[in-house]
């Protein structure tokens, strides 16, 4: 009763299976006891606890023995010629395991020793089925808040590898992987390694290439989980980096059909293995990040959507009220000047004339940067101008003033337009140099 009752009060699951097969070898007075836990999926030895005098060596061959029966064998025989018991540990899935006591110091095993012994192993039964289920829900809650955080991260506005980023590291917390790893299709059928995340410098794995016609990369592209034991060792591994790894899983990062990449989430090498649940919540976690991304993407595009028609209209204000209305004024004053018969106001209304074509010029310089589409690299002459020397701004301490007379983008070739950008950069390192 008070291993019984010693079972819940709140040690780990490790002191708790040890106490009780403690517990059975003193009160049944055997020399060797073990308890062996096995791997519901893999149907091998996962963990083993003993007790007694010297190794758990006597009673190793009674609980191979069990576990080869699926879990539990009772040797056969009358109580009184018993030198080894042993009873199966169940839980609600089935035999978990077995509890097995040899070399009863005093005679042989009875049946209240076996009575003993099929309480205790009850116990650990439920001892083990409340911890896995306990694990299970303490990685669900992880998971969901890890998915819900990716998606608040890429809903805030990050940049398209910055997204993929906070992915892989995510994920990879999450698993307790050695990396986390995002793949994107190539031009030619294979895939590419873009994003990389790690402790152990994570971007030495970044370019690495899967090439078309690798056996794992149809089942990629399709869109479907692929789950390895051992990447060093499996075939279809082909990546020169695949001996760094062992127990890995790659799943889809794909939303309403379309295909973004591939997760992968390898483990160290001889790492511990990927269970059942573990690859469930990984599964739906790609999922869901998959739907984030396209989430975050289509914001991104609403959102430079909304920029571009705003600029448009700047643009058009600009072009048909304040250029119009410095134009006609321009206009007026040029006018003026004609008529006037002072040398003195000839010559200032000669430089507001000239001060209101200057910025007029400006005016229409603001207008072409404004119809450029931001946050890409300039096409057109007067955009890459005006982006050295926004760039050298900062340096000089100043703004270059840029006038431009003329369609300069339509009637300066490709080749002119390399060689007056170098000659600017010149230019500007030269004031620089001053």
């Amino acid at each position: 009763m008070e291993a019984v009752l010693g079972a819940g009060n709140g040690l780990g699951l490790a002191a708790t299976l040890q106490r009780l097969v403690d517990t059975a070898t003193g009160l049944t007075g055997a020399r060797h006891g073990a308890l062996g836990v096995i791997d519901p999926e893999r149907g091998t030895l996962s963990r083993l606890f003993t007790s007694g005098a010297g190794t758990a060596a006597a009673p190793a061959g009674q609980l191979a023995r069990a576990m080869a029966a699926a879990g539990a064998h009772v040797p056969s025989g009358r109580p009184g010629s018993r030198d080894a018991i042993g009873v199966p540990v169940h839980a609600e899935n089935g035999v978990i395991g077995a509890l097995c006591l040899s070399g009863k110091r005093d005679g042989t095993f009875t049946e209240d020793d076996l009575a003993v012994v099929r309480v205790l192993g009850s116990q650990a039964g439920i001892a083990i089925g409340n911890a896995r289920l306990y694990e299970t829900a303490r990685q669900r809650e992880r998971w969901i808040a890890g998915a819900a955080a990716v998606t608040n991260a890429l809903l805030t506005g990050v940049s398209p590898q910055d997204a993929l980023t906070t992915v892989a590291e995510q994920a990879r917390m999450l698993a307790d992987a050695a990396a986390g790893v995002v793949l994107q299709p190539t031009a030619d059928g294979g895939m590419e390694i873009v994003v990389a995340s790690g402790p152990e410098d994570p971007e030495a794995i970044v370019g690495t290439v899967i090439a078309p016609g690798s056996p794992v990369l149809a089942q990629l592209l399709g869109g479907e989980p692929v789950f390895v034991e051992d990447s060093a060792t499996d075939p279809r591994m082909t990546t020169p980096v695949r001996g760094r790894f062992g127990p890995s899983m790659m799943l889809p990062l794909q939303s309403g059909g379309r295909l973004l990449g591939t997760l992968a989430l390898p483990r160290v090498r001889h790492g511990r293995p990927y269970t059942a649940v573990e690859r469930r919540l990984a599964t739906t976690f790609a999922s869901q990040a998959a739907l984030a991304l396209v989430l975050a993407d289509a914001q991104q595009d609403r959102e430079r959507l909304a920029v571009y028609e705003d600029r448009d209209r700047i643009a058009r204000d600009l072009h048909d009220l304040v250029v119009q209305r410095l134009f006609a004024t321009e206009m007026m004053l040029e006018s003026t000047r004609r008529r006037a018969a002072d040398p003195g106001a000839d010559e200032l209304l000669a430089r507001a004339v000239d001060e209101l074509d200057s910025t007029i010029q400006e005016v229409r310089t603001a207008i072409i940067a404004l119809q450029q589409p931001p946050c890409e690299a300039p096409v057109g002459l007067r955009a890459r101008v005006l982006r050295e020397t926004s760039a050298m701004a900062a340096v000089l301490g100043l703004r270059p003033s840029v006038r431009f007379r003329g369609a300069v983008d339509t009637l300066v070739g490709e080749s002119a337009a390399r060689g007056l950008l170098a000659a600017l950069r010149d230019a500007l390192g030269a004031v620089r140099g001053r």
